[in-house]
């Protein structure tokens, strides 16, 4: 988010980027040393630009050495780089450096925790001198073992999501206030970053587990998405949505990565795969096959959440739930990077995760979520919750098969309202429902046969309507409901069979469905 002045050799900031910095530095002045602060700014807004230059000119007014704390060698890389831009003499502290004389050369350091954490907790380092902390990606814990060793130093941690990784250590626990920097809106209309077209489809979540970190577990996520249901659905909504476009595509499991792997390959899809096993060289050679080809799909497992910027990104595709508000910003945010010729990118969302966080442009209450974050985390919405506002709509090729029949809805709720005034039985209502969908089937079939394979397109409308008439019934086990899912395709596939021919024979007519 920086751009060259005519000179080319000195970085000018954007507007809204100088008036964070100076924002920053008022809030610095007169507090005690030991005062920490939290900036927030979205993924693509330029927060290393940002805080380079809160460096360069934190060193040049106070004269004291400033440390950089990142999570990942390759972020810890691409800081140093961005400091020596803005002319800040800088190294970078990592498992080949043993000593560090306080008299050296450097104004800046740039760590990784755990390094440097082993380092002052053997003594080999005494950095009580550094006047200024940078935290970046303040939102992962793993920061605060390093706080003892810097009690009289300012802090500024900077995240797009002032969230802490862990609930048990909010974040107002170790930041004293909160700054807000231009919201994702302001940031694209003012042409900073690219606009997202959003598409949703609505998925059953409900045999996903969470684990103790409260997010899904990996092993209920990859049981559901290496479904081919949902390989179909990812596959298919590629198609229709980001076929052509460079795309990135983020799982939950290493096993559901390497099965949209297969199933893109299968298609002549041109697609890779990448998980943090894969060698250093390999990923080198998929990153920069992905840079250079224009419709190259890749398919990972978390790895490219941070520290990953390839602006010519078109999709990204969530094959994924997640309730950490972290990561869906942070996937979205691989896609926003701005272009001359890129104004806008697609994401598709098959883990129900915009109508669990909102769309990723939506306004965002920060400073609640940063001083209330335990009742935050309460308010997000459950899967049964957002389940149960899924309205099944036949696609419009589905539609098409069943052209013969003027109305293909059916309204349980109604149908259990009459059947309860008439003192009908409640499985009334599913036997009405199944004569429904097989004369749907029988209507626009030649053959038993015919009939019987357009039963199998039924199968998410059959579900949608169990579902609900479960949902009338009020409790019933998650094991009923499935029996109830098969026996209804059952007794579908009798029904066809018994009345076909009968109404083949005009013996049988769809309106004594009316009649009963």
């Amino acid at each position: 988010m920086e751009r060259e002045n005519e000179a080319g050799d000195r970085k000018e900031l954007y507007h809204y980027q100088q008036e964070d910095i100076d924002a920053i530095f008022e809030k610095f002045e007169g507090k005690p040393d030991n005062y920490h602060l939290l900036y927030q700014l979205p993924t693509g807004g330029g927060k290393t630009v940002i805080f380079s230059e809160i460096a360069r000119r934190y060193i040049e007014k106070y004269n004291r050495k400033v440390l950089v704390l990142t999570h990942r060698i390759e972020l810890s890389k691409q800081t140093s780089q961005m400091l020596k831009s803005f002319g800040v003499k800088n190294t970078v502290i990592d498992s080949g450096v043993k000593d560090l004389p306080y008299n050296n050369d450097y104004s800046c350091y740039v760590a990784m925790v755990e390094t440097l954490n082993n380092r002052l907790k053997d003594k080999k380092f005494h950095m009580d001198y550094v006047g200024l902390v940078i935290v970046d990606e303040a939102h992962y814990n793993s920061f605060r073992k390093l706080f003892t060793y810097f009690k009289n130093s300012l802090f500024l941690g900077v995240t797009a999501t002032p969230l802490s990784s862990n609930i048990d250590l909010p974040m107002y626990e170790t930041y004293n206030e909160l700054i807000v920097g231009e919201p994702i809106q302001s940031l694209i209309d003012k042409k900073f970053l690219a606009k997202a077209v959003m598409y949703g489809y609505d998925v059953e979540l409900t045999s996903l587990k969470l684990g103790i970190n409260g997010d899904y577990t990996v092993g209920s996520s990859d049981e559901l998405y290496s479904r081919s249901s949902m390989q179909d659905l990812l596959l298919q909504s590629y198609e229709s949505r980001a076929k052509g476009k460079k795309t990135l595509i983020f799982n939950n499991g290493i096993n559901t990565s390497l099965y949209v792997y297969e199933t893109f390959k299968a298609a002549g899809l041109p697609i890779k795969h990448l998980d943090n096993r894969t060698p250093e060289n390999d990923r080198k050679k998929i990153l920069s096959w992905f840079h250079k080809t224009p419709d190259a799909i890749l398919t990972s497992v978390s790895i490219l959440t941070t520290g990953f910027d390839e602006p010519t990104v078109e999709a990204i595709i969530l094959n994924r739930a997640t309730r950490s508000l972290t990561l869906y910003f942070q996937m979205i945010g691989r896609g926003s990077r701005k272009l001359p010729e890129k104004d806008v990118f697609t994401v598709i969302d098959l883990g129900n995760n915009a109508q669990r966080f909102g769309l990723w442009n939506d306004p965002v209450d920060w400073q609640y979520i940063f001083k209330h974050p335990e009742q935050f985390l309460e308010s997000i919405r459950t899967d049964a919750e957002i389940e149960s506002y899924h309205v099944y709509a036949m696609t419009d090729e589905v539609r098409a098969k069943f052209a013969k029949t003027i109305d293909v809805t059916f309204d349980i709720e109604e149908e259990f309202r009459k059947a309860a005034e008439e003192k009908h039985k409640p499985k009334t209502v599913i036997e009405h429902s199944i004569r429904q969908h097989a004369f749907m089937c029988i209507e626009n079939a030649e053959t038993i046969s015919e009939a019987r394979k357009l039963a199998k397109l039924l199968d998410p409308d059959i579900e949608y309507r169990v579902k609900q008439y479960a949902k009338l019934l009020a409790k019933t086990t998650k094991n009923y409901r499935e029996w109830l899912i098969e026996d209804y395709k059952n007794r579908l596939t009798v029904m066809i069979g018994r009345i076909f021919n009968k109404y083949q024979a005009g013996d049988e007519e769809p309106l004594e469905l009316k009649k009963l």
